[in-house]
């Protein structure tokens, strides 16, 4: 392809009198349906009689197009067309346009110019005088040329075919037998004959059997539809239903949706309030455990020595059990929030539950534990000195009481401590017990 070509071609395609206007850019891209355009103007040209289909729609049909336009003009102009660049429909197709237009155009420029005899012009006029002389002249060209073709096949097997034909000529052949031959072939002719004739016969009541179904099946789509069109406009009787069902349905999602959002967001503050209410009974025994560690340590110079080793087996005894119950309450899931137990009270001689003593003495109470005792604990080199002379004289007094008790039972200087002690372990089973409670609950 080069601009020469197409300059060339565009030039001669306006000389010879094509209808539409062609530019420089319309061989740029591939271009088909201008190609085939041209191709059948220029094939009527050369032959007004040329049929060539003129579906160009599919692959298939551009193909079959450009090998009719190939094969007519092969026959009827001499003129050998490349078909792949002419499917091409880009600059590689103009080179093959132009074989045919520069025939066209060197004949009417021959014409014009008068240089050709007036029998060539009359063979070579592309007028529409003589439309159907030109038609024949192209024909007979085709013919002789193909022709010419058969007779050079045949000269050259005529040396074989010579000889045999000698061979023919020189035998003798009997009446009886050529006639017999004759017969038969006549013979098998005529079967051949009446076969197509049946299968021609059959061909027709095919035909008209299939065009009996297909009326049929035409018959049937034509009710199927009516039908189908009557039940698309009847409304079904369970629509109703199914609307309000629906509705309905709709209606319990957005019902289930918002409850489990609630739930999920009570699930989250109650396992928050759980987790509080555990760190806070948890901080509130160890404040008491520690608390009542700290006023059994300050009391303990007042105690004699075995009274001593028993208050620290006791202590020990009550800090383990008391964290036995913290880490019991912390297992648990509390409801509500866990009151203070009241605080126990003790005698000078009371026992473990903080009762008075047998000896009668005026109740004191020691080891509170649900009162806050950081004042006790401000008070307590204050009243050191009057709690030591009154335990002094308990003591000379308490031989006595004491002689009836059990020899288990800690000695009468630990009976304040032991209040204490026994009231912050009452007082922390009492809250584990609740704690189990509200877990059964």
């Amino acid at each position: 392809m080069s601009f020469r070509d197409i300059r060339s071609f565009t030039e001669m395609m306006r000389a010879l009198g094509y209808p539409r206007l062609i530019s420089m850019e319309n061989f740029r891209s591939p271009n088909f349906r201008l190609v085939a355009e041209i191709l059948v103007w220029l094939a009527k040209r050369f032959d007004p009689g040329m049929d060539i289909p003129k579906e160009i729609d599919s692959e298939q049909d551009r193909v079959i197009f450009i090998k009719m336009v190939a094969q007519s003009m092969a026959l009827k102009a001499h003129i050998k067309l490349n078909t792949k660049k002419l499917y091409q429909a880009d600059g590689h197709a103009v080179k093959e346009l132009l074989k045919m237009t520069s025939q066209l155009y060197q004949a009417m420029k021959n014409i014009n110019s008068g240089s050709a005899t007036s029998q060539n012009e009359s063979s070579l006029s592309l007028g529409a005088a003589k439309p159907h002389e030109i038609k024949e002249c192209r024909r007979l060209a085709s013919e002789i040329t193909s022709r010419g073709a058969a007779l050079y096949d045949l000269l050259n097997r005529e040396p074989d075919l010579r000889d045999l034909r000698s061979l023919a000529l020189a035998r003798q052949l009997e009446t009886t037998q050529v006639e017999k031959g004759i017969r038969g072939n006549i013979k098998t002719i005529e079967a051949e004959l009446k076969k197509t004739q049946s299968a021609l016969e059959n061909i027709a009541s095919d035909e008209a059997n299939l065009q009996a179904k297909i009326d049929k099946k035409k018959s049937e789509l034509e009710r199927n539809q009516k039908r189908l069109s009557t039940l698309q406009a009847v409304r079904p009787a369970y629509m109703d239903e199914y609307e309000r069902i629906e509705e309905e349905l709709d209606r319990l999602y957005r019902i289930y949706l918002l409850k489990f959002r609630n739930l999920s967001f009570l699930e989250a503050q109650y396992e928050e309030f759980c987790r509080s209410e555990r760190e806070q009974t948890a901080a509130e025994l160890e404040r008491t455990a520690e608390a009542a560690a700290r006023q059994e340590m300050a009391k303990k110079p007042r105690s004699g020595g075995k009274a001593k080793v028993g208050l620290d087996d006791q202590l020990s005894d009550d800090v383990a059990s008391d964290g036995a119950e913290s880490s019991e309450s912390e297992d648990s899931n509390a409801n509500e929030l866990i009151s203070r137990p009241k605080a126990p009270t003790g005698g000078v001689r009371g026992s473990a539950g903080g009762q008075p003593g047998a000896g009668g003495v005026a109740k004191r109470n020691f080891g509170s534990m649900g009162t806050d005792l950081s004042d006790e604990d401000d008070d307590e080199d204050d009243e050191s000195g009057s709690e030591a002379t009154y335990y002094d004289e308990e003591d000379e007094d308490s031989s006595g009481l004491d002689s009836t008790e059990d020899p288990t039972r800690p000695p009468a200087g630990m009976s304040r401590g032991m209040g204490g002690i026994g009231g912050g372990r009452g007082a922390g089973r009492k809250v584990a017990q609740q704690v189990d409670s509200d877990d059964d609950f």
